[in-house]
């Protein structure tokens, strides 16, 4: 497997920018990462500056693969949740660049992620993918187990209805 560099991402220069850019491609190329296509660079650079910030209260972590200097792709380790629920984490925003994809890049990121939960002392991982073109296929490879799907869930970014897959996994020493 390749070997990508994997850092969690601060809103330094340019990091900002290249996690717009790889928002873009991903929503332009159908992913379903909560947004709808064309997406501007303006809320692109928004998303960036929310997610990161919220990075900097310790809300969650965003990692980043790097394949050299280029950010190629990103996963979202969601710690700020509910006070009934101090021991699950929330994985989300999964990118990959098209040039990136089917390399071990994911793989490597929901591996980081998940030594990360555990290291916050969660024992419970969640996530959610679309139903058609999600990546269920990895997370499924990766040990989360399908809880079952809701129809008709949320907008494909190019239009039209998707039901999106519930997934948990069992981590740390709940495993």
């Amino acid at each position: 497997m390749p070997h990508f560099a994997i850092k969690p991402l601060a809103d330094e220069p340019g990091i900002r920018d290249a996690l717009s850019e790889l928002l873009i491609e991903t929503v332009a190329s159908g992913g379903s990462v909560s947004f709808m296509h064309p997406l501007s660079p303006d809320d692109a650079d928004t998303f960036g500056q929310d997610s990161l910030g919220a990075a900097a209260r310790g809300e969650r972590i965003v990692l980043g693969a790097f394949d050299g200097n280029d950010l190629v792709a990103t996963v979202t380790l969601l710690l700020k949740l509910p006070p009934n629920q101090p021991h699950r984490a929330e994985i989300a925003k999964m990118m990959t660049r098209l040039t990136h994809r089917n390399r071990g890049v994911a793989t490597a990121l929901l591996r980081a992620a998940e030594q990360l939960a555990i290291a916050h002392g969660r024992t419970l991982l969640v996530l959610d993918t679309a139903e058609e073109d999600g990546a269920a296929p990895l997370y499924e490879k990766m040990g989360f187990q399908l809880s079952g799907l809701i129809p008709d869930y949320a907008l494909k970014p190019h239009g039209g209805l998707t039901g999106t897959l519930i997934y948990w996994k069992r981590i740390g020493a709940a495993t």
